[in-house]
């Protein structure tokens, strides 16, 4: 099956990468704003869900009971990449909360990125659960477990509660019958969940948007997380990643996932973004973000400099010499562009 091509990878004369894939946009009324490809296909949220998914734990006001920041409260949002400021505050969720790092589920890693991991390997320190990608993640699960007393034996598990919790929160914010989402198992575990592109874009809208949410106490904690999103913007990622230069903008909540799985909100617009690309690339989201922000005529062109600069269209070669670039022949259509 062929999809869309967003983006064409062209050294010298010839495209040498092609990355196909699908975007859809809606309003505040749950209309289409625009799209790239079909709206209805399934996607699998991958990481993208880490926001979704802490919601119930900001719903029990684990974040103000046991006093984190919020750099450790950014944590329950995160795909942490093992910087010393991810470990120092992982390590003191564990301490304020009295978790204890063995019983998460993520298995022992090193950190993601490149300078922590030399460190760790040239000191041969050992890999841990905390440096996990989604260890920040599995922490609000195991505190969501202690602060309602359920067991977090197979916490894991689509029948634990926890898990059903999620699985409710996420079709209420989609509106997708949670009957026609798509379960299977998460690189870390975990379920994970796949649903239309344009429901995967309605959670988003209500991030971005909370007075579209219903039921107050969620509305509450979609609330305080995106602001502290918003305000520990390094922790959901790491510097000179897209996920925090997106952030740094109060107006913007995003997360990416992996294979290539991206979604934002843009909250004074009130409108929200999802897109799949499908060579699972990750290295051409800010291209093809920027890339819609300038279509949408997005006011912040601060924001979409950041992310020139972090991926700029040319590609060069070891020497940094010029030697192709990047083509984005999408065009947006909708009643919203411009």
């Amino acid at each position: 099956m062929s999809y869309p091509v967003l983006v064409n990878e062209r050294r010298g004369d010839i495209i040498e990468n092609i990355h196909e894939g699908i975007i859809c946009g809606v309003t505040d009324m749950k209309d289409l704003a625009f799209k790239i490809g079909d709206e209805n296909t399934y996607v699998y949220y991958r990481s993208a869900s880490k926001p979704l998914q802490a919601i119930p734990i900001f719903k029990e006001n684990i974040d103000k009971k046991y006093h984190l920041t919020d750099q450790e409260a950014a944590l329950f949002t995160a795909s942490q990449r093992g910087e010393d400021y991810h470990l120092q505050a992982l390590e003191s969720i564990l301490e304020k909360i009295g978790l204890n790092e063995n019983d998460l589920y993520c298995p022992p890693s090193y950190p993601l990125n490149d300078r922590p991991k030399e460190r760790y390997l040239n000191n041969n320190l050992p890999k841990r659960k905390l440096l996990h990608n989604c260890a920040g993640k599995h922490l609000g699960f195991l505190s969501w477990c202690k602060e309602k007393g359920i067991t977090n034996d197979k916490y894991w598990d689509i029948d634990h509660p926890l898990q059903q919790e999620i699985l409710q929160t996420l079709s209420e914010l989609s509106e997708c019958p949670k009957k026609e989402i798509k379960i299977a198992v998460d690189g870390c575990g975990v379920p994970v969940f796949a649903l239309p592109l344009k429901n995967m874009a309605i959670s988003y809208l209500k991030l971005a948007c909370p007075d579209l949410i219903n039921d107050e106490k969620t509305r509450a904690a979609v609330q305080r997380m995106t602001a502290i999103m918003n305000k520990a913007p390094e922790i959901v990622a790491s510097h000179q990643f897209i996920c925090t230069e997106l952030l740094k903008d109060g107006n913007i909540i995003a997360k990416g996932g992996a294979q290539g799985v991206y979604c934002l909100g843009l909250k004074k617009e009130r409108m929200s973004v999802a897109l799949k690309v499908y060579s699972g690339s990750e290295d051409v989201w800010p291209n093809i973000i920027a890339q819609i922000l300038e279509q949408l005529g997005y006011k912040n062109s601060e924001t979409i400099n950041r992310l020139k600069q972090l991926k700029p269209n040319m590609i060069k070669n070891d020497s940094g010499s010029v030697v192709g670039q990047l083509e984005l022949p999408f065009q947006l259509t909708g009643t919203n562009i411009g």
